[in-house]
C-alpha cells in the first residue's frame, strides 16, 4: 500500500487571517509530504508495508526497530486529523453533544478552554494537544513528538498541533496567542461531534 498526501478539507487561504497561506503551504506541502515520503521509503520490503496507516501505527508502537516507521505514519495520521480539526469560521463554544460533555466534565467552556491552553502551553518542545474519549470520560492530554491518543487506547476528538512550525511563520514564539486564536476561530466542532458519534 502506498501512502499518499490527502488533499486539505479548504483552501491554502481559507484560515486567513488566522492562518496564513504561506504557513500552510509550508506545514501541508512541505512537513507534511515529507512524512508521507520518508514513510513510503521506510515500508519498501516491510511486513508492515500493506497495512492501513492506522494498523502501521499500532503495529509500530513502542518498538524501537521500527521506531522511524511508528514516527512518520503518526505524523501523517496525527497531521492529516489536525486539518481536519480546524476550518474556516470555526471556534468558540460548541453545542450538541460535545457541548454538553465539556459543560458536564468541565463545569463550563471557559473552564475547558483556560485548561486545554495551559495544557497546550506546558507541552515542552515539540506535541499535540488532543480532546479525547477515554473510556466514557472526556479529557484533554498532549503528547510529545509523533505520540497519538489511538496507541494509548483513546479516541481522539480533536488536536491542536503545538510543533513550532505550526505556528511560528505567524506568530513567532507566541504560542499562547496560536492557541487562543485556535479556540476562538478555529476549532471545527463538528468535526469533534462526528468522532464522537463513530
Amino acid at each position: 500500500m502506498t501512502h499518499s498526501l490527502p488533499n486539505l478539507p479548504y483552501s491554502l487561504s481559507a484560515l486567513e487571517p488566522h492562518i496564513s497561506e504561506n504557513t500552510l503551504s509550508f506545514h501541508h506541502g512541505k512537513h507534511h509530504q515529507t512524512y508521507v515520503t520518508n514513510l513510503n521509503n521506510l515500508l519498501q520490503n516491510s511486513p508492515l508495508q500493506d497495512l492501513s496507516l492506522e494498523d502501521v501505527i499500532l503495529a509500530s508502537a513502542d518498538k524501537s526497530d521500527l521506531v522511524g516507521i511508528f514516527n512518520n505514519a503518526a505524523q501523517v495520521w496525527n497531521h492529516t486529523f489536525f486539518w481536519n480539526s480546524m476550518k474556516p469560521q470555526g471556534g468558540g463554544k460548541p453545542t450538541s453533544k460535545v457541548g454538553e460533555l465539556i459543560n458536564s466534565t468541565f463545569g463550563s467552556y471557559e473552564n475547558f478552554a483556560s485548561e486545554f491552553k495551559q495544557i497546550a502551553l506546558s507541552q515542552f518542545g515539540s506535541g499535540w494537544t488532543w480532546l479525547v474519549l477515554d473510556g466514557e470520560a472526556l479529557k484533554i492530554i498532549k503528547t510529545a513528538n509523533a505520540d497519538l491518543p489511538m496507541v494509548k487506547g483513546m479516541k481522539a476528538l480533536l488536536t491542536c498541533d503545538v510543533w513550532e512550525h505550526a505556528y511560528y511563520l505567524d506568530y513567532q514564539n507566541r504560542r499562547a496567542d496560536y492557541v487562543d486564536i485556535f479556540l476562538n476561530h478555529l476549532v471545527n466542532w463538528d468535526f469533534a461531534e462526528a468522532n464522537l458519534q463513530a
